[in-house]
């Protein structure tokens, strides 16, 4: 069986630049997660003492808190700084770009809907952003009982399916007289959506690496699983049933954007040596 990795797979910009942060500042504590993989997460504490805290009362003056890639909520980061708490910022610049178009919209008057998972946290933030509020949407069926103004921006979770942020601009579009529609889904998740999509079309079995709350490890999962019936969805090679290869002729794999190179090698090797 021949196994191929997908043309762009793993750590995306955002990522690669927070973990380089979180190195740089040894003895700190993240607030929340840093990314979605908890095997990095724990290489992080060990080799650079980086700790993790989801509890924000705990930090205290003169504490150094590192701010996770997909950013908190507004009045929590002006909490951290009015405690005295040195703040280091690894937002995504990808995230903080529609955090700031919500709050200048906001300020001119339009309503703000916002196309994602309201539980996740990079939502939380960027919904904070809104001054009067905003209203995120996961299809076109939760625009329909919605009391629009006239005027409407709309940006998306950089992580979801640009197919899928196409119909809710298409709903909108149409029904208001004005939609400004913003771009946010990031670089990486459109490059690693297309080489999923083409590999899964010819792949026999597909492995899609990263966390199990890795929004656009799901993505990739639900891209795959599209094109080739026989895809999973692990985060680590203890995760691999061998019978998925039997009778396979390729197996493709890929890997969310939070997801390291060294768990990715693990998983191939596993793989080759079965």
């Amino acid at each position: 069986m021949k196994i191929e990795l997908a043309e762009n797979y793993g750590f995306c910009f955002g990522v690669k630049r927070a973990i380089k942060i979180a190195e740089e500042n040894r003895n700190s504590v993240t607030y929340g997660p840093l990314i979605h993989n908890a095997k990095e997460i724990q290489r992080l504490d060990s080799d650079y003492k980086v700790g993790l805290t989801e509890d924000i009362s705990t930090f205290k003056t003169g504490d150094k808190a590192v701010i996770r890639t997909h950013g908190i909520p507004k009045a929590e980061l002006e909490l951290l700084t009015d405690k005295g708490v040195e703040v280091v910022d690894a937002t995504c610049p990808y995230v903080t770009k529609p955090q700031q178009i919500c709050e200048e919209m906001s300020e001119q008057g339009y309503d703000i809907v916002i196309f994602g998972d309201e539980a996740h946290p990079e939502i939380k933030g960027v919904k904070s952003y809104a001054a009067n509020g905003a209203y995120v949407v996961s299809s076109t069926d939760d625009l329909e009982d919605l009391k629009l103004k006239d005027r409407i921006a709309l940006v998306a979770q950089t992580t979801r399916k640009v197919e899928e942020y196409l119909q809710i601009a298409n709903y909108l579009i149409p029904r208001h007289k004005e939609v400004r529609v913003f771009n946010t889904i990031c670089n990486a998740t459109f490059e690693n959506q297309d080489a999923v999509r083409k590999l899964a079309k010819r792949a026999d079995v597909m492995v899609i690496i990263g966390g199990k709350n890795s929004s656009n490890t799901k993505q990739l999962y639900s891209i795959a699983k599209e094109y080739c019936n026989d895809s999973y969805h692990i985060e680590d090679e203890k995760d691999i049933d061998m019978s998925w290869f039997d009778s396979k002729e390729l197996c493709g794999i890929s890997a969310g954007a939070s997801t390291p190179d060294w768990i990715i090698q693990k998983v191939v090797t596993a793989i080759q040596n079965r």
